[in-house]
């Protein structure tokens, strides 16, 4: 039992100040800051989400290449990007992370090498700070919460991660709508157009950097033994896979759909309601994804749904999609963003959740390698798209979630025949 206390004091990743607070009070703050940090995240990544589904067909060579060196950076930075969030705090870590996304998004009111390449570079680290904080912070507080309450630790982090997740999947909506509104009669996008739109936007993150100053603080006291989650654990190696296709699915909506898809069917205007579709059924599928999660049964099944679904697109794509003109050839489109919003609202919740529950002592660590994973796939994605078709690119897609479903299936699967014990390491 001593032993057992005392490891206890050691593991804990996040201490909130409020030591003297009853822990009943404590749960409800934490519930309202996921509100706070929801919509935040709601304002900032509007704003970005914009920005980004817009550089494949705004900024042709330089968007997408800059794009690649985000999530490269994001994907180098999130190597250390524990050891920053641990000195700062996850509040303050979630602070300095907006200013990247400020930074980026003044960069494109003027578009050159030279104004670009550093705010992506400096955006990339910015990013693994903010996101690192993110999960670390959204799955103390679903902990904190579930303490108080006396409930289901897994229900809890599920349903946080729904609200959460939920929120930023609208990011498509609101932003691509604005995207919309003030490119609607825009044929390539006029300078006085884009500068207005992009001026809204950095108002957006300004509101959300905001936000983040009223979260309560915390503090991180985690032992160095657990910054990183240890390569050779197989629940790591396990993961890789679907972590990986996770940043694959999400940067071929970015990147392939709306240039490839979108705008030869709908044109530029239409970059933004598409997407806006996306983000609907992407923040529904996020609310009611996390709403059913109770545990590893619960993620099991429903990664296996949006796993299939996103299947069903891809071999769509391939073998039966062609362009067409009429009604038709704009709803295919608008169908193919709607399916694939439904996968990425599953991944979005499920992935998060379940690395909550596998890596209770060292989530903060178990966070920053999910980053890794996921942005090194997505850099990879904005690199090759403008040199392979789109037929190679689903090709590439289709492959690596058939070798990322049965890895996450085994886990998953291994884990509930261990008498469902989330925090046993897989010999």
């Amino acid at each position: 039992m001593d032993s057992d206390r005392r490891g206890e004091e050691i593991a804990p990743l996040i201490v909130s100040v409020e030591g003297s607070i009853p822990e009943f009070r404590q749960s409800k703050i934490h519930a309202r800051d996921v509100h706070i940090l929801s919509l935040a995240f709601l304002f900032i990544f509007s704003a970005f989400g914009g920005v980004q589904n817009l550089q494949s067909t705004v900024n042709m060579g330089l968007g997408t290449t800059t794009l690649g060196i985000v999530y490269l950076s994001f994907a180098l930075f999130s190597a250390v990007a524990s050891l920053v969030v641990r000195g700062l705090g996850s509040k303050g870590s979630l602070i300095l992370g907006t200013t990247g996304y400020l930074l980026y998004i003044a960069s494109n009111l003027k578009p050159s090498w030279y104004t670009m390449v550093p705010a992506s570079l400096y955006l990339g680290f910015t990013s693994s700070i903010i996101w690192v904080g993110q999960g670390t912070y959204l799955t103390s507080a679903a902990r904190s919460h579930a303490k108080g309450w006396q409930l289901h630790e897994g229900i809890v982090i599920g349903k946080f991660n729904g609200e959460f997740w939920c929120s930023f999947a609208s990011t498509q909506v609101i932003g691509n709508l604005i995207s919309l509104l003030l490119l609607k009669d825009e044929k390539g996008g006029s300078s006085s157009g884009m500068s207005l739109l992009f001026t809204i936007f950095l108002v957006c993150v300004l509101l959300g950097s905001i936000m983040m100053c009223f979260l309560s603080k915390n503090s991180i006291v985690s032992s160095l033994k657990f910054l990183v989650v240890p390569l050779l654990e197989i629940r790591l190696l396990l993961l890789i896979p679907i972590l990986s296709y996770y940043g694959l699915e999400r940067a071929f909506v970015w990147a392939e759909y709306t240039k490839k898809i979108v705008k030869p069917a709908l044109g530029l205007s239409g970059v933004g309601g598409a997407m806006a579709v996306y983000g609907a059924t992407n923040a529904l599928c996020s609310l009611l994804a996390g709403w059913f999660t109770s545990g590893f049964s619960s993620i099991t099944v429903i990664v296996s749904i949006g796993s299939i679904l996103q299947i069903a697109v891809l071999l769509w794509i391939l073998f039966g999609y062609s362009f067409s003109s009429g009604v038709l050839g704009i709803l295919m489109p608008l169908v193919i963003g709607a399916i694939w919003g439904v996968g990425d609202g599953v991944f979005s919740t499920q992935l998060n959740a379940l690395l909550g529950m596998l890596f209770k002592h060292d989530t903060e660590a178990a966070f920053a390698q999910m980053k890794l994973w996921q942005c090194t796939a997505t850099a990879v994605v904005f690199f090759l798209s403008p040199v392979i078709s789109l037929e190679a690119m689903t090709i590439v897609m289709l492959v690596a979630l058939c070798i990322a479903l049965p890895s996450f299936l085994f886990l998953t699967l291994h884990v509930q025949k261990s008498n469902g014990t989330p925090y046993q390491v897989i010999s």
